[in-house]
Order: C-alpha cells, then sequence, then structure tokens
C-alpha cells in the first residue's frame, strides 16, 4: 500500500514544481560566455492570438498532452560529443506498464523550448530488441544511482519509487529536428518534431535529429550544471545518491550504452534519396 500511494503521489506529483517557472537553462558554452536567457526571434503574442488559444483550451481537445503526469529532470549529452552537455526537462506519459514517452524541454518555464523527445521501454521490451536497434538506446541506471536523475516537487518516498522503476528502462532520446523512421520490432515511433541544440545557442530549430545519450560513470557529467540545477530545485545530487545506495542496482545489458564499449557513437546523418511518388 505505501508503494502504491507512493506512485499514485509520484505520477501526480509533477504539478507541485509547476511553481517553479523562473528556470534558466545554462550550457556547458554558455557557462563561460555568461549568457543565461534565452531570446527566440518573432513578435509578442496578441490579444487575439492569447484569446484564440484561450477558446482552444476550453475545447479540451488535449487527450494526449493531459495525459502527462511526471516530470523528470537529468542531463544528456550529444552522441559522439560528450562536450556538448545539457540539462533535460521530461514531461512523461505512460502508453503501457513498459512504455512512456516523454516530450523534453531545456526549462520548467511556460515559455521552455522543445528539445527533443525520449521513449522509456521496460528491461524486457528492450531484451528482444535487435542488437543494432540496442546500440542507440542508453540504460538509466547510473543516473538513479547517482542522484543526477530527480523529479523535482514529488516528497522523497514517492519519488524513491519513482527510481526503483527507473532503473530498470532504456531510453531512446533524439535532439534537433527531423524524421526518426518506425521502428517495426519495438513498436515505437518517434516522429517529425521541432526541436533546439540549445547549447550552441541556436535561435530557431536546425539541423538534423542527433541522437543523445545518458552518462553511466562518475567523471563524465559537468559538475557545474548538477550544480546550477541543485540550487534551483534546492535538492543535492549528492544526498540523494546516498538515499538511494540500498536499491538494488541491476546489471545493464551489454549492448546498451554501445560508444561505452566500443568507443564509437552512433549518429545520424543527412543523405537524399529519389522521390517515391504516388502512382
Amino acid at each position: 500500500m505505501r508503494r502504491f500511494l507512493g506512485l499514485a503521489v509520484a505520477f501526480g506529483a509533477g504539478l507541485g514544481a509547476a511553481k517553479l517557472t523562473q528556470w534558466k537553462p545554462v550550457s556547458s558554452e554558455q557557462q563561460s560566455s555568461g549568457h543565461q536567457h534565452h531570446h527566440t526571434p518573432g513578435s509578442k503574442m496578441t490579444l487575439k492570438g492569447h484569446v484564440l488559444d484561450m477558446g482552444a483550451r476550453m475545447a479540451g481537445h488535449f487527450a494526449p498532452v493531459n495525459t502527462i503526469h511526471q516530470h523528470v529532470c537529468g542531463f544528456h549529452f550529444y552522441s559522439g560529443d560528450m562536450t556538448r552537455q545539457l540539462i533535460a526537462h521530461h514531461y512523461c506519459s505512460h502508453i503501457n506498464q513498459d512504455v512512456r514517452q516523454c516530450v523534453i524541454y531545456d526549462s520548467d518555464r511556460p515559455d521552455a523550448r522543445l528539445i527533443g523527445v525520449e521513449y522509456i521501454i521496460s528491461e524486457e521490451l528492450f531484451n528482444q530488441l535487435s542488437t543494432e536497434e540496442k546500440k542507440l538506446w542508453h540504460s538509466h541506471v547510473y543516473e538513479v544511482k547517482s542522484g543526477t536523475l530527480v523529479a523535482p516537487g514529488v516528497p522523497d518516498v514517492a519519488e524513491r519509487e519513482v527510481m526503483k522503476e527507473l532503473i530498470h528502462t532504456y531510453g531512446k532520446t533524439f535532439h534537433s529536428k527531423g524524421y526518426i523512421p518506425w521502428n517495426h520490432e519495438a513498436r515505437l515511433c518517434v516522429c517529425c518534431f521541432l526541436a533546439w541544440q540549445i547549447d550552441r545557442g541556436d535561435p530557431l530549430p536546425l539541423g538534423v535529429p542527433q541522437l543523445m545519450m545518458a552518462f553511466n560513470q562518475d567523471g563524465q557529467l559537468n559538475p557545474e550544471l548538477v550544480r546550477q540545477r541543485d540550487e534551483y530545485y534546492k535538492i543535492s545530487a549528492d544526498e540523494k545518491k546516498r538515499s538511494r545506495a540500498d536499491i538494488q542496482t541491476p546489471t545493464v545489458n551489454k549492448d546498451a550504452d554501445a560508444w561505452s564499449k566500443s568507443g564509437k557513437a552512433v549518429q545520424v546523418t543527412i543523405a537524399e534519396s529519389k522521390m517515391k511518388l504516388v502512382k
């Protein structure tokens, strides 16, 4: 019963972090320049625009968005370039018990920029993937055990239950802009989306999709990013690490986090092909 209550609170308590709307993300590059605020080109919303938005909200046709129940905050780096690190705010919903889908933003502010998507699947589903497909996925064991993955605004007892589930999962994450093909074997799809490579300072979503990875050992993640996140939420990754020490550590599938074994990274490239037309 305690575990059930903890999960219930966790999957609803993301709302508890809604009041935290002053986050100003700082990337690895921005730290050296002192730049801490983003500006998206374009004119301010008009009164008519606000009225139309309000009317759309009242219509209530937002079932997929309304299923988002969880906010977890962690860190990613671009596959093939660990120097490009950033904070990632995941807003997730369950498709079923084994599959979560998350939209990723650069902050928890109302004007946050969509920077990516992540699908999170259970160990059971991950084990069914092909060896080549597994190269695109990362484990979550280190993120949980290190205390760097957190659920902002969620009580410790509830957050602990969330982490005990996430530690057994694997994620596939893309940032930037583009099309990711349907994965028939896993029955997952990362569709067309627009997102920013914010660490480059891009004013608009530019470029092709970029595969992202997660950290899997000490010494990889820029401690300044952790410090900023922890200071903002008034938490301590070190304290969370100590409190999670007794969470059972599963064995990571040998085909996940492929870059850490081979030293080679999977990346997305762009190529032209002959157009297929409807006959």
